[in-house]
């Protein structure tokens, strides 16, 4: 009771204190870095721009906030001269652990009038995707723990040093790491997790669910720091040490200490987000074992049971070989590093899988002796929790699982086969998924799926038929279009969540003017079969990729800020056909950009074929004025910008600043200048249609399968002209 009642004495005192209300208001002014100054995450989707950074900002500036209000309590007494007074009259561990608490019910308050002042102007921002569910998650796991972690970190940096100067310094250390050194370490960045993009459109239940448990990891240790920090604190007029030896004499307290640390570092070690893969990313071992001799495989089944509430997947595949060797063999399958195959049988026979321990390309190496029978029928079982690859730390998010949205790949679709050829020229695979029944699943490729079963808990199960050797397969809540284009049919799948902003933006108007137009200049996409194409929404990924019958599109690309953006285009119908370009000039024909000083990329003949599809739309008049007007005086800008003219300059500048100098130049160069060359060749070779001709003869041009790039010089020699003929300045 005597601690209770210090306490509330010590939260009314820290309350009455103006230096405490200037740390909350600050504090609730903080998340306005995020939109302004830092902004940690990458992609351009509305919940990244509008919740993740301002959010991790208000982590950053509130967290170093409550650290410099934590040591200047804590010193408040030393700074009076009564420590000799107040320790006579309260044991000094008691009022350690009244302050921690009352500092820690302050950080509360800031989080809270911060979520409430900040709620209806990020509803504001971010629109129709704005989400509850993500906005307390961001504010509470991005900014609210930091608000704790700091202030238990600068509680005992003090509590350890007895001196405030010197507790400032190792705080500010400590902070400084997290935002240096260590910020591409997802586990160890303590002050600003790892998050380089939320999802508009469907779910971040992964990245969520990753960020709790490092703050959550941190908490435990750094808790276990301030217990031995509070046993460490001066009584009886000894030092660190003789303090230490007094406070410890009661074995519960180190023992909890201990506790604490020990279990943050299992936690540390037994993180289940990532793989051990080979670091050494030119490693093919796993794609260089030698194939089974005299074996194949003849048939493929897999029944996938995803748990979207814990991110998990269980299935049972069965597979057919036949043995024309005589002999037991061995195969060799690539399983999610995060799964285990915890049952194995051939022809009904239980046999022991081994896993190896060696992990490749977020490939784990299991290994399974067989008999010598001619057919044998193997059926494993398998599940877990999926990991990332772990060259991902700053990207994670990719395996998601969840009721808005999955994606299934290869190794955690089902065990991917190692060194088995299939018996004709494919892997025939039936694939059953057994998801929500709200989602659509969606196989990458030219398989359709159907729903076979529906079930009591609400679930269906779909069918499709596959025969690549390993397999993709996406799943949520979409939307579905079906467009004629191109003499082809396309299906546009897009996010419900979406569906306003796809509509707004006329989406099945802008696919069908690109197919039609794309399709008649420069010819049909090489992986359209059948007279179809799926176009499939995924969730932000950071680009996409295509294979035969399907190709991806980013969500970030969708955005309503991106849609906006008028370097791409005059409005957002404008601006959805710029992206759909690419789907030929970067996905269609991918390009070298080796040089960071060249214009050369994608978006140059993405943004030129962009003008020239609005120009057959509206006219030539509004063509002009929209784009051709605009590249010209972004180039004229350009070329009188400081840095350019005076390039020694922009290096002795501090590296950040230089980087995002040179963003926006390069940015300038890609969807300016390059284009207005591209204008400037058009008219050198004589118009539109020689123009178009060329094109026509660098996206059917054989492609090199080791080198698949539409160079600068490619096509300077297909226009018959040098880098000086189309010279701007």
């Amino acid at each position: 009771m005597k601690a209770l009642h210090l306490f509330c004495l010590e939260l009314g005192r820290l309350f009455q204190s103006r230096l405490t209300w200037l740390v909350i208001l600050l504090t609730v002014l903080s998340p306005l870095a995020g939109l302004v100054l830092y902004k940690p995450t990458a992609a351009d989707t509305m919940l990244s721009m509008y919740l993740a950074d301002p959010a991790l900002a208000g982590g950053v500036v509130g967290g170093i906030l409550f650290g410099l209000l934590t040591v200047y309590e804590l010193d408040r007494t030393e700074r009076s001269r009564v420590g000799m007074l107040m320790d006579a009259a309260v044991s000094p561990l008691t009022m350690a652990l009244v302050r921690l608490p009352a500092l820690a019910a302050a950080a509360v308050l800031g989080l809270g009038l911060t979520m409430l002042v900040w709620l209806p102007i990020s509803r504001e921002l971010i629109g129709s995707v704005f989400g509850g569910t993500d906005y307390l998650l961001s504010y509470l796991l991005f900014m609210g723990l930091a608000l704790w972690l700091a202030i238990l970190a600068a509680a005992a940096a003090y509590q350890f040093t007895r001196r405030s100067d010197l507790s400032l310094v190792l705080f500010a250390a400590f902070a400084a790491l997290s935002l240096t050194v260590w910020a591409g370490k997802w586990q160890l960045c303590w002050l600003t997790p790892c998050v380089w993009a939320l999802s508009d459109d469907f779910s971040n239940f992964r990245l969520y669910r990753s960020v709790a448990y490092m703050r959550l990891t941190w908490l435990a240790a750094l808790a276990g720091v301030w217990t031995l920090s509070w046993l460490c604190i001066r009584q009886y007029g000894k030092g660190l040490l003789g303090s230490l030896a007094r406070s410890a004499r009661r074995v519960c307290r180190p023992l909890i200490a201990l506790l604490l640390l020990a279990c943050s570092g299992a936690a540390y070690a037994a993180q289940p987000f990532f793989d051990n893969s080979n670091p050494d990313l030119t490693a093919s071992r796993l794609f260089e074992l030698e194939y089974a001799e005299g074996v194949t495989c003849s048939r493929r089944t897999a029944q996938v049971f995803p748990d979207t509430a814990a991110g998990t997947v269980e299935g049972r595949a069965a597979y057919q070989f036949q043995n024309t060797s005589g002999q037991g063999w061995t195969v060799c399958f690539g399983v999610d590093p995060g799964y285990d195959i915890t049952s194995a049988r051939a022809n009904g026979a239980e046999i022991s899988p081994v896993r190896t321990g060696y992990e490749e390309s977020n490939m784990a190496l299991w290994e399974i002796a067989l008999p010598a029978d001619g057919a044998v029928e193997l059926v494993l079982e398998y599940g877990g929790f999926p990991r990332d690859w772990n060259i991902a730390e700053t990207t994670q998010g990719s395996p998601e699982i969840s009721g808005a949205y999955l994606c299934l790949e290869n190794q955690n679709l089902m065990p991917y086969l190692l060194n088995v050829l299939p018996e004709g020229q494919g892997y025939p695979t039936t694939v059953e998924l057994t998801v929500p029944g709200s989602m659509t699943v969606i196989p990458f490729g030219t398989s359709e799926a159907e729903v076979v079963e529906t079930h009591g808990n609400g679930t269906a199960t779909w069918r499709y038929e596959d025969d690549s050797a390993g397999g993709i397969v996406y799943a949520g809540d979409y939307i579905r279009q079906d467009i004629q284009a191109g003499g082809a049919t396309i299906q546009l799948y897009y996010g419900r969540k979406h569906q306003a902003v796809m509509e707004q933006a006329g989406a099945a108007d802008a696919v069908r003017a690109v197919v039609d137009y794309c399709t008649e200049h420069y010819g049909p996409l090489s992986f359209s079969a059948g007279g179809s194409l799926k176009l499939i929404q995924s969730r932000v990924a950071g680009g996409g990729y295509a294979t035969t019958g399907a190709s991806l599109l980013d969500e970030a690309d969708f955005t309503a800020a991106n849609l906006g953006n008028t370097e791409k285009g005059g409005g957002a119908g404008e601006v959805m056909i710029h992206e759909l370009v690419h789907q030929w000039w970067g996905l269609g024909n991918m390009f070298d950009t080796s040089d960071p000083t060249s214009p050369w990329s994608a978006e140059g003949l993405t943004v030129y074929t962009t003008y020239r599809i609005v120009k057959e739309l509206y006219g030539e008049d509004y063509a002009r004025e929209h784009y051709v007007d605009q590249w010209q005086k972004a180039v004229d800008d350009y070329y009188l910008n400081f840095y350019v003219r005076n390039p020694e300059y922009l290096e002795m500048l501090p590296e950040q600043v230089q980087l995002a100098i040179s963003n926006s130049l390069s940015q300038v160069r890609q969807y300016n200048e390059m284009p207005l060359k591209i204008y400037k060749a058009e008219q050198l070779v004589g118009g539109e249609e020689a123009m178009d001709q060329i094109l026509h003869g660098l996206f059917n041009r054989e492609l090199d399968p080791m080198y698949p790039y539409l160079t600068y010089q490619e096509f300077l020699d297909a226009c018959g002209l040098t880098e000086e003929d189309l010279n701007l300045a």
